[in-house]
């Protein structure tokens, strides 16, 4: 796999929009690249599940839903294979699919949650799943069978992610509580909880930072935090403005040093975890980003409203200054 250098706030303040895609008939859902490969995929509200060459910033493969439709997406290990989550039927409790996008087959359903699902994550380590509902439960699945291999009952919107090394996973809970588990053994109850003192809004985004030394909350109320994942101490935190018909998406840079995110005011925002300080500020042109993520193995992140943009370094664009930027740049280029 290829490593990728250590960012710095002047590579971080020259990112610029290198490719749009505007063809979609909704809002974006949610998207992810995969671990590996040089690959992205999306969810729209128009049904679509598409796939894009993030190398040469190219439409691969689009594949419409019209009775389930699509919602949250996450790749599996395979490149050509994902599991997306169902917008329409869930009285049939078929919340859950395993697609291949290689010949457009549905390869399983899985069957439990009786309401929409609004988080879903791949273990980094082997083929289990993690699927969050609004029936209040967190599902735990295996690909390679159907039926339900555990269940947490929980009170609240869910949301769940893996930690990088598939050995804890974080379940958010009303009120704003945040506990882990080991994914071992699951079974046996939280071995901490995490509280961030003063704010009970709903949280809607985890991650955790790809040394697993950080954990990343956005809550319903566009509150940013970033956590220490052992011992829950907030490291820092930022307030962004509101948007209230959309949560916004935030997301680490691959060496953990820098957090980006959307705002309620259309723009998007980085920051160095270390100092605390703002590094960029930028003018995204797609309204409020509900979808970002920056790519594993590139210098690179895709940001989405019912626009798909792919960002990438402009070494023309001034670094000088961290205020409102706007610029364009060329294709993709992967870091070796």
């Amino acid at each position: 796999m290829t490593s990728l250098p250590e960012l710095n706030d002047d590579t971080v303040r020259s990112m610029a929009v290198a490719a749009v895609f505007s063809d979609f008939g909704g809002k974006i859902s949610s998207l992810d690249f995969h671990r590996t490969s040089d690959l992205l995929v999306t969810a729209s509200e128009d049904d679509s599940v598409r796939l894009y060459d993030i190398a040469n910033g190219k439409l691969l493969k689009t594949t419409y839903h019209k009775k389930h439709g699509a919602e949250r997406i996450c790749f599996t290990h395979h490149s050509s294979s994902v599991i997306c989550s169902s917008r329409y039927n869930l009285d049939s409790r078929e919340s859950l699919r395993y697609l291949s996008m290689y010949d457009n087959r549905c390869l399983r359903y899985f069957k439990g949650h009786e309401k929409r699902v609004v988080s879903l994550c791949m273990s980094p380590i082997n083929d289990s799943f993690m699927s969050g509902s609004l029936d209040h439960t967190v599902r735990i699945w295996d690909l390679r069978v159907n039926a339900c291999q555990g269940i947490l009952r929980l009170r609240g919107r869910p949301t769940v992610a893996y930690d990088q090394q598939g050995l804890v996973f974080a379940v958010s809970m009303e009120g704003g509580a945040i506990k882990l588990f080991d994914s071992r053994s699951y079974d046996k109850g939280p071995f901490d909880t995490f509280l961030v003192g003063g704010d009970t809004a709903e949280v809607c985004d985890i991650k955790f930072s790809n040394d697993g030394k950080s954990m990343l909350l956005a809550t319903k109320s566009n509150n940013i935090y970033v956590l220490d994942a052992y011992g829950g101490e907030k490291r820092c935190g930022f307030s962004l403005d509101p948007s209230p018909n959309t949560a916004i998406e935030a997301t680490f840079t691959p060496d953990g040093q820098y957090l980006v995110s959307g705002s309620g005011d259309g723009t998007l925002h980085a920051w160095s975890i270390r100092t605390r300080n703002k590094v960029a500020c930028w003018d995204n042109d797609i309204g409020v980003a509900s979808c970002l993520k920056w790519a594993p193995r590139r210098v690179m992140f895709a940001a989405a409203s019912s626009v798909l943009t792919f960002w990438i370094p402009n070494p023309a664009k001034p670094t000088t200054e961290p205020g409102n930027t706007h610029a364009e740049a060329g294709k993709p280029e992967q870091t070796t």
